[in-house]
């Protein structure tokens, strides 16, 4: 049986898809079992856990699973990276049943500096999606640390981070700006006035409009249980009034962008606040961009279910 077994191994959970020998999902399962939280065995539990019933396939994993604090540490590529570059420098672990799980580098912005793991693979599997993106496109991708890339002759050339989502969680949860608020109650209208606040800041940023999430509650113009949504507003407005300032990122046609449905619809609602075209989101990309990586390393294709050991770091 042709295929392969991927792995998206984040911080925080573990998804698997089985594909078959054309690249198509068969199954997919998911664990809370990122590198900070295992279960019991460690590294090589998990994987019999969420493999199990599963051939033996090859095994190709993407991201934090690859990183420093993860199963085995696969130095970041340099930009400007592609599909191929992303191959040709697969690290190996041996696991406790004998065989190998491969590792997909991430890309390193020396600019910056600037680091990713895991989105690479889903830029990968995103621009086999859509080759016609692969010449020129802009790329966001939202989460606790958002991405915003560029991608240029096929490979991606430019990125920043962003901590909109960690710094909501903080400012939220161990600052006086959550404090007293209750239950939260989703409000559109404070989203948005979150968003134009943010965007209206000018040279002072919305830095400087952070406390205007206490002070509106205070002053009895903004309902406690909506400080979530206004402080969601006023960060994300910040991102994206902080983009748009330093002109990195084409921003003339529509962006693309690769995540949570949910999230990606806020950064949808906040970026029509600046003039800015945001997509709808793609799935499982990183499913098939860990099918690209393995199929440009030789991993898989013409039926091939070999197990081949990649040099180890």
């Amino acid at each position: 049986m042709s295929g392969l077994l991927g792995l998206d191994w984040g911080t925080s959970s573990l998804r698997a898809y089985w594909l078959d020998g054309q690249g198509a999902i068969r199954e997919t399962r998911a664990r809370p079992w990122g590198i900070r939280q295992l279960p019991d065995g460690g590294f090589d539990a998990a994987l019999a856990d969420i493999t199990h019933g599963w051939p033996p396939l090859p095994r190709l994993a993407c991201g934090m699973v690859g990183s420093r604090n993860g199963w085995l540490e696969a130095p970041y590529l340099k930009l400007p990276a592609d599909t191929a570059q992303l191959a040709a420098t697969l690290v190996s672990v041996r696991a406790a049943d004998g065989l190998p799980v491969h590792i997909v580098p991430g890309l390193r912005e020396p600019r910056g500096p600037d680091v990713m793991r895991g989105e690479e693979t889903q830029l990968v599997g995103a621009l086999a999606l859509q080759p016609t993106l692969a010449r020129q496109s802009t790329w966001l991708l939202p989460g606790t640390h958002c991405k915003w890339v560029n991608v240029s002759d096929g490979g991606v050339t430019d990125f920043c981070t962003l901590m909109t989502g960690e710094l909501y969680t903080l400012l939220l949860q161990h600052s006086i700006l959550g404090a007293a608020i209750g239950d939260a109650v989703a409000d559109e209208a404070a989203f948005a006035r979150g968003v134009i606040a943010a965007r209206d800041s000018g040279a002072a940023g919305a830095f400087s409009r952070l406390f205007s999430a206490r002070a509106l509650m205070l002053d009895g113009a903004l309902a406690a249980s909506s400080v979530p949504d206004y402080l969601s507003g006023l960060l994300l407005g910040e991102e994206l009034r902080s983009v748009v300032a330093g002109q990195r990122y084409r921003l003339d046609g529509p962006v693309q962008v690769i995540g949570d449905a949910a999230l990606c619809a806020r950064y949808r609602t906040a970026a029509h606040h600046f003039g800015i075209s945001v997509v709808e989101p793609l799935a499982d990309a990183a499913a098939h961009g860990l099918w690209q990586i393995a199929l440009s390393r030789g991993l898989v294709g013409n039926g091939s279910t070999t197990h081949r050991a990649l040099p180890s770091c």
